[in-house]
Order: C-alpha cells, then structure tokens, then sequence
C-alpha cells in the first residue's frame, strides 16, 4: 500500500474532455466538514474509554479518605467527590461537563482542571515543536546526502546513526546527556524550565529517534525519485545537480516525508513525550498526567486525555491539507 493510500489521499484523475478541471473531485468544504465528524467520534470513543477506564481501575476516594479513614469517613469522601452516584448519572454529568468545556476540579490540587492544561500544555507543545525541527532539519539533510551516494561511506554513516537514533532507549538516552552535558562536563542544567539551555537536551532525546526515521524515509524515497524518469530528463537537459534534487526530486518526496513527520510529532506529544519530561523533570502534561494517575486523580486524567485527542484530531486534519499544498494534483477525498 502506497503512502497516499495510507493517508487518505490520491492522484487527481484527469478531467474528462470538455469538463472544466475546476470541477473535479469533492468539494473543499465537504471534505473539510466530514474529517471533523469523523474526528468528533474519535473523540467521544477516546471520552467513554477513558471514563470507563478510570472508574474501572481506581478509586480515588479510598487515596484522599487515607488508609486509617473509617468507612463513615470513607463514604463522606466518595459523597464530595459524586463517586456515590449511580454510573449513568457520573456519565451524562460527565458529557455535559465536556460539552461545556469544564473538566471539574482536581482532586489532587483542588484547582479547575482547564487551568492547569492550560498551564503546562504550552509547555510540552514547545519541547515537540523544538524536538520535531531537530528532527526535521537534521533528518532530512542526512537523507539527502544517504540517498545521493548510495552503498558510500556518507550512506553507512547516515544508516548507522539513524539505527543508533531508533535503538536506544529514551530515558536511559536523557540520562547518559544528563550526565555528560550537564554533570560532567557543566555546559547545561540537568532538569526543570527556565532559558533555552533548559530545553536543549529535553528536545535532544525526544527527537532523535524522529531524526533517524526522517532519514531513513527521505533516503529511501529519494534513491527512488532520483531513479525516475522525468529525474533522468531533467539531467539530460543539462539541468545542474543540485536543482533537480532540491526543485525537482525533493518535493516529489516530501509527500511520504511529510506523513513520517506527522506521525513522529503524534507519538511525541501523547507518548514519548511523557518520558522526556519525566526525566528531565520538564513541567509538561506528559508528567503531569503521570503524577494525576499516581494520586489516582480522575478529573485530571480525563481532562488531559480529552484534550490530547482533540489536538491530535485538528493536526492530523491539518497534515492532509499541506499534502494539497505540497503537491496539488493530490485530490482530498
């Protein structure tokens, strides 16, 4: 299956004879309009999981009663908390809740849940965002030079640390640069927030296992291009070599590269992320989803998760419309 396939996109076909091509495939708003509601369900399955999951799994009321509460104490706690309530009840007060965009207050801070996304999530959109330029700008640049010479010391090279990049474990990668950078040689802080020295080696160890499967793609993608036909025309017309890569072959291949990149920047923000933060004690809604399942802190968790799937909805909608933009004869269907 092609990468197009993968996406949700194909070739536009050709306008039939005497059809302006103006007219051809769905509409803009259509497409526009049906990735929403398909997004919206996404959502509220992500919703329902969640609430299920959390009353499932865990009972905060016995965490914030403590161990040495009586049962009367016990029972006033799971009263405050709306947790005595039949599951239907918790449910719809539940849906209203998000409806209205209030995510309740958390049982471990005492504090609306909206205030606290709305705190660290600018956090850990940065350290992505920082991560996935690392990526894109070193990845990329080695794909290039990998495919150009194929089987050379330049392609071994890129292949080697773009392996090294995809093996090596993330917490024990931020610890090794902790302890080089930072204890042994002093050059960057160990943890925590302030200037941008702070986040160099947080955006290091979250984006080098992006870096080394950005590069393998734009090799691959791009030996491929540089194979083709219209690449082999453009060199037998005396086009130099540095414009057929960059104005003609790069872009061909910025289609599967674009989707790679996608992909890499959802894993970081509601995965990896939260190991990263973790460990570099980065205030973001990755640890702090961490320490909400730790405290067994429902709204919280439910709050984060929400919030996550709607970020994660809107950018995949958002990777399909620069597919158009990198090439228009991708039709959006």
């Amino acid at each position: 299956m092609s990468v197009i396939d993968q996406v949700g996109t194909e070739p536009a076909a050709p306008a039939p004879p005497g059809r302006p091509a103006a007219k051809r495939g769905h509409p803009f708003g259509r497409y526009v309009l049906r990735r929403l509601g398909s997004g919206v369900l996404v959502i509220v399955l992500v919703a329902v999981t969640v609430f299920v999951v959390t009353r499932v799994a865990s009972d905060p009321a016995r965490t914030l009663a403590g161990p040495e509460a009586t049962q009367e104490q016990y029972e006033a706690v799971r009263a405050s908390l709306g947790l005595d309530q039949p599951l239907l009840t918790q449910f719809v007060d539940y849906v209203r809740d998000l409806a209205a965009l209030d995510f309740g207050i958390s049982y471990w801070q005492n504090v609306p849940v909206s205030g606290l996304i709305a705190t660290f999530l600018p956090n850990t959109v940065l350290l992505v965002v920082v991560a996935i330029l690392f990526a894109v700008l070193a990845g990329i640049p080695l794909g290039i030079a990998a495919a150009l010479r194929p089987g050379s010391n330049a392609d071994q090279a890129t292949a080697a640390f773009a392996l090294l990049g995809l093996s090596l474990p993330q917490f024990w990668l931020g610890a090794m640069l902790i302890l080089l950078f930072a204890v042994t040689l002093g050059w960057l802080p160990t943890s925590g927030q302030g200037g941008i020295e702070h986040i160099i080696l947080p955006a290091i160890t979250l984006g080098l296992p992006s870096m080394g499967r950005i590069a393998q793609i734009t090799r691959t993608t791009m030996i491929d291009e540089l194979a083709s036909q219209h690449i082999l025309v453009a060199r037998a017309k005396g086009l130099g070599g540095g414009y057929v890569v960059f104005r003609h072959a790069l872009r061909n291949v910025m289609v599967p590269v674009t989707t790679i990149i996608s992909f890499e920047t959802v894993y970081a923000l509601a995965g990896y992320s939260v190991i990263v933060e973790t460990v570099f004690a980065w205030p973001g809604v990755g640890a702090l989803a961490i320490q909400a399942i730790q405290r067994q802190d429902l709204t919280l968790v439910q709050g984060i998760v929400f919030v996550i799937a709607v970020v994660v909805v809107l950018w995949n909608l958002l990777t399909d419309l620069v597919y158009r933009a990198i090439d228009p004869r991708i039709e959006l269907r």
